[in-house]
């Protein structure tokens, strides 16, 4: 069950959920409940998981950070337990289907899909349930709070990220089994939640999709391909333009930048009047601006979870500098499968040397490449999710 849609397939958690989804259905029947909001398409999912025994959708427009609504919602949610991150993802509709399922004894587990999903599942109710967290949500509210300038808000971030830790580790807690996305992340929900079971099953990718194409690569070109409606990826490709991209140029002139995603809000459109800048907004295929660029640029402060662009690009072959929250969690190694930096000064370094050295590029995404086709695509993953899976299934009974 998952609060904020599946399809189209524009975010990484999505992608991470779709693939699951779709490889557990070859071997059990899932049924599979969620929300769509205005720009969602809840028909199309419905065709594309066509092995599920049964799909519904319940419309919900969760209110967007920055919007009235979500002002609004603020101080709707200081008397709850709910930080307003999830407060703003109560669906009665769906919490009522939830629990009539729970109650027909019909099913044998309930995979609550995010944090998110847990306001509409009764943790301790008659069906075991497995919380699949793609992130450690308070770490990203409280790396927010730590790059905030504003006092104001930065008090206001500041116990927003205390509530949700606080709620994360009771969710953590009742459920039967917490999967995280990294040994990272099972290690910060665990010592966070010690009465928790907490495992980690790894981040896939499509191989098969995702593949080297030989196309030639334009020289001097990086890209950055993330949602542009998430605060953590408009933070850091603008901290990035500004304090990273102009040490580049003055080392490589022809240098040119693609930021490539849904809805760049004005921050991230304004960048486009920079020379050599393009900002794409939404496309349908993110794999040429991959393709065309010499390097791929994760130039991210605050996250949690996983990132699959980055393995998306290693599977393109690509060569990628990250920062160390942007690779977090990931089983890479610096200097083997990607250049990592953090230092603006030792961001821009990495990526220059690497835009003067093509060969250095080709053995870093050769060695990306054959990392995640023997260990990381997605059958492999999903068959590690469904034995966690069968294994609180057996306990229960």
């Amino acid at each position: 069950m998952k609060v904020g849609g599946l399809w189209p397939l524009n975010t990484g958690g999505r992608l991470r959920s779709f693939h699951t989804i779709t490889e557990l259905a070859r071997r059990h029947r899932v049924t599979v409940l969620t929300t769509h909001g205005p720009a969602d398409d809840p028909e199309g999912l419905a065709a594309r998981l066509r092995d599920c025994e049964q799909v519904r959708s319940f419309p919900h427009a969760i209110p967007k950070r920055g919007s009235v609504r979500f002002a609004l919602a603020v101080p709707r949610s200081w008397p709850s337990p709910l930080p307003v991150d999830l407060w703003r993802c109560r669906v009665p509709a769906l919490r009522k289907e939830v629990s009539g399922l729970m109650r027909a004894g019909k099913l044998d587990l309930c995979v609550a899909d995010f944090l998110a999903a847990t306001p509409n599942v009764p943790l301790d109710g008659p069906l075991p349930t497995v919380l699949f967290a793609h992130n450690v949500e308070h770490m990203i509210w409280k790396r927010l709070s730590q790059v905030e300038t504003r006092p104001w808000r930065r008090a206001l971030l500041e116990f927003e990220w205390r509530k949700m830790r606080r709620y994360e580790a009771r969710a953590c807690a009742r459920a039967r089994l917490t999967v995280a996305v990294s040994d990272a992340d099972r290690s910060v929900l665990a010592a966070h939640a010690p009465q928790a079971r907490v495992c980690a099953v790894p981040t896939g990718v499509d191989t098969a999709y995702f593949t080297p194409n030989g196309l030639r690569e334009t020289p001097g070109a990086l890209v950055f391909t993330a949602s542009m409606d998430w605060f953590p990826n408009e933070d850091g490709i603008v901290h990035f333009v500004e304090a990273v991209l102009p040490r580049i140029r003055r080392e490589v002139p022809e240098v040119s930048l693609a930021i490539v995603g849904r809805n760049p809000g004005p921050r991230v459109q304004r960048l486009a009047t920079i020379p050599g800048v393009r900002v794409t907004g939404t496309v349908d295929d993110v794999r040429p601006y991959v393709a065309d660029a010499t390097v791929c640029v994760v130039p991210l402060r605050i996250g949690g979870g996983t990132r699959l662009k980055i393995f998306e690009a290693l599977a393109m072959g690509k060569a990628v500098v990250s920062t160390t929250v942007g690779a977090e969690g990931l089983p890479l190694v610096s200097g083997m499968h990607f250049l990592q930096a953090d230092d603006p000064a030792e961001f821009a370094a990495a990526v220059g040397a690497l835009l003067r050295d093509p060969a250095r590029c080709r053995a870093l995404g050769s060695a990306g490449r054959r990392l995640v086709e023997e260990r990381y695509s997605w059958s492999q993953v999903a068959r590690e999710f469904e034995a966690r899976c069968e294994e609180v299934v057996r306990h229960a009974r």
